[in-house]
Parts: structure tokens; sequence; C-alpha cells
């Protein structure tokens, strides 16, 4: 044989050698060194986490949406393009918000429905960790179209949407007393017709010492199956009635710890500060307590003797809005640092956060790492000092360790990363 034919198989080899070498990924992002906490899957240790990041149909494949593609020990950081070094940090779902405001719109006089006083959501999510935000009640059934086409289709964030009893959507006001427009069967309806987005239905707001509108709004539930979420009025109504009498396992009880003493019959006595026995009766019923801090529903002198009685809430909502988030509330993360603070321990805080609030919406795909599953990933990490937090009383407590995101990924795509703990991606890739 000539030595032509050796050189020419030399370089083959190297050629195939060098295609083999940048054919080596497999995984678009390596997620190393992290404490991951999936409480769907009983997950609380030191694990790598890896992603398939979302292709398009190409060459006769079928598009492939990104997912979780491993969580185990020490993934080989060399199969990846991309490497996130999350040692010392937490490694969680993409949280998920039940309780948020986002049907922003041009007007103060509409508030929560196409008004200024609602937000646009990714501004305000991603920095946080959240992946997913229902808006409770902003929209109505004659106002949802305005709601999807001006912020769902437009955001990055996923947006949701407890569909307010009130067709007009949460406008305030006389709006939200109208009787007339708290129509059970159209709103069931249209939630069925739109399930895609709709996961249950909101009521708030209404003053008077009536119950018809939870009938309402409870009948609409029962149509659609769906759950609903109760801002329990201002009528000073018994709350033992509503969780018992009214409301179904998986309904939702928002706004749980706060004292207005003249309207809101509260969880926590106000003569003895004791948590009544039936608030963890409810609880144990299968009701779902949601925290919805916002700018006027959460005191220390309602929290701090519930979960010192051992009451944690179910989910983590904040009630987002702009007067919230420059007041005491801010974001997802400092509420879920109140109670770390308060005595909840992280991996309850996170299920709160992710998990239990997916179950709460029924969109079960969401708020864990299954393998295979939607790729929404938080990772958090814990700083620690000297920190205030205020409830919108004015009331302060003071903590020594907060809740920071170092990176947000949604649908496999890094979309927020505070410190650049993502390696630069490999040439080509």
């Amino acid at each position: 044989m000539s030595k032509y034919f050796f050189i020419f198989i030399a370089l083959a080899i190297c050629s195939a050698g060098s295609a083999q070498a940048q054919n080596t990924a497999v995984y678009d992002i390596v997620i190393k060194g992290g404490h991951v906490i999936d409480p769907k899957n009983n997950i609380n240790q030191l694990m790598d986490v890896a992603i398939y990041s979302a292709r398009p149909a190409r060459d006769g494949n079928a598009a492939q949406a990104a997912k979780i593609a491993l969580v185990a020990k020490n993934i080989d950081t060399a199969l990846a393009i991309q490497v996130v070094n999350a040692k010392g940090m937490f490694v969680t779902p993409g949280l998920i918000d039940i309780h948020t405001h986002v049907f922003y719109g041009p007007s103060k006089s509409n508030y929560l429905s196409n008004g200024s006083i609602a937000v646009v959501p990714d501004g305000h999510t991603f920095k946080a960790g959240v992946t997913t935000v229902v808006d409770a009640g902003g929209a109505g059934w004659k106002s949802f179209a305005m709601f999807k086409k001006n912020i769902i289709d437009l955001s990055e964030t996923r947006v949701l949407s407890m569909l307010n009893i009130v067709g007009q959507g949460m406008r305030g006001g006389a709006f939200e007393q109208d009787l007339e427009d708290m129509e059970a069967e159209k709103t069931a309806a249209f939630a069925i017709e739109n399930k895609e987005y709709v996961v249950g239905f909101k009521l708030a707001h209404f003053g008077k010492a009536d119950w018809t509108p939870v009938e309402r709004i409870t009948q609409a539930g029962k149509i659609a199956n769906m759950p609903v979420m109760i801002d329990f009025g201002t009528g000073n109504q018994s709350l033992e009635e509503l969780l018992f009498k009214y409301l179904r396992p998986g309904d939702i009880y928002t706004h749980t710890f706060i004292e207005a003493p003249k309207s809101k019959d509260p969880i926590v006595d106000f003569e003895n500060h004791q948590l009544r026995p039936f608030v963890k009766a409810a609880q144990q019923r299968g009701i779902i307590f949601d925290v919805g801090f916002g700018s006027g529903s959460f005191n220390f002198k309602q929290a701090v003797p519930a979960i010192k009685s051992g009451f944690y809430p179910n989910t983590m909502g904040t009630d987002l809005h702009s007067e919230s988030i420059i007041r005491a509330m801010k974001d997802q993360l400092n509420v879920m640092s109140i109670f770390l603070f308060l005595g909840m321990d992280v991996p309850s805080i996170v299920k709160a956060a992710s998990w239990s609030s997916a179950q709460a919406i029924k969109r079960e795909e969401l708020g864990n790492l299954s393998v295979g599953g939607i790729a929404d990933i938080a990772i958090l990490s814990m700083r620690k000092g000297d920190f205030g937090f205020r409830d919108v009383a004015g009331n302060k407590k003071s903590g020594t360790q907060k809740f920071e995101c170092e990176m947000t990924i949604k649908g496999g795509k890094i979309v927020y990363d505070l410190n650049a703990i993502a390696s630069n991606r490999v040439k080509g890739k």
C-alpha cells in the first residue's frame, strides 16, 4: 500500500475524532452542584440537573419542547453545551404565584382589570424565580379576550387566570357589587371553553353581608370542576360558615393572615390571640389557605400565633400589584423569607411556592423537576445578614436569612442570571 493511503486513513481518523468531539454534547444545560428541592419527587439533597432545550421541527423530526433530561449525582459537564454553577444554592422548580394582578392597562379608573394598578408580569416574575402566575380575578368572561391579547399572548411568563365571577372583572367599586353581572353558568361555560388558560374562579371586594356571590361562584366551580378563590368580602360574615358550608375541598381561601376587626372574620381570635380551632379542621378537610399578602392583607398579629400553633399556609400567593410591590410585600421571595423567619423550613416553603400551588390550580405538569417534565427552574441563594420585614400595618420583625434569586430558567431558556453563574455557550452550538 502506498504512503498516501496511510496518510488518507490518518486524516480520516482525525476528522472523525474532531467530528465526534464536536458532537459530544448530550444536554443543553447542566446545573451543577446545587441542593435540589423537588417536593413532588421527595428530593432534598445535592444533585445535578440536566436540560434539553426546545428544538424546532427539522430534517423530518418533530419539534421538541424543552424538558428535564436527568436529575442525578455527578452529571458529566463535558456532556453539556452550557454549565451553571449552583454550588451553595438551592435548585427548585420554577415558582408559581397563584395570586397576582397582571391585567395591566392604561387607566387607573379600571383598577385591576385593564388598569394601571396591575403590573406587566415579566419585569416582576423572573427576577424572583417565578415562571408561572395566576391573575386572580382581573378578567371576567366579558374582558378575558382583551386580557389574553394584551397580556397572556405577549408575556414570556406563563400567565393563567382565575376568572372573576363578575363578568366585567375586577374594575372596583360598583362593578364588583353588581349581582346581575355574576352569572355562574356563563362564567363556567366560558372557563370550560378556555381551559388552556383558565384554572378557576375568583370572588373579591363584595361589601354586603350577603352569601349570594359565594353561592354564584361555587356554582360556577361545580359546573366547570374548577377551584374557586375567595377574598372574603367586607361584610364580617362567619369564616367558619364559609369554610364548611360553602367551600369544597380544593377551594382556596386567600388573605389568610389579614387583621381587619371591623370587616373580616379572622383565623386568630382578636381577644385571646389563639388560632381558632376550626381553621386546622378546614385545612385538614382540604381547604387551601393562600397567603395573599398584598398591600393590606398580612399582619404579624395573625401570622405569628398561627405559625406557632403549627398552622402553615398551603400556597404563597403574593397579591402582586403596583402598590404591594413598593410596600411590605415586595415579591414572592420576600414573602417566602418572612415565613422562613416565622419558622417554616425551606422544603415546606418551596413546596408551598411550587408543587402545592401546581396542585391547587390542577396543573400538575408544573411545579416539579420530574424527568421528561417542563424545564422551569429557579436557582436560589440564601443571603445571610441583618434583614427587616414588615407587615401591612408597619410592624417590623428582624431576621438573619433571606432568599435571593440567582437564576430563572423558563422552558429550558435562561431568562434571568443575576451573577452570571452560567458559562458561555460552547461555540457552534
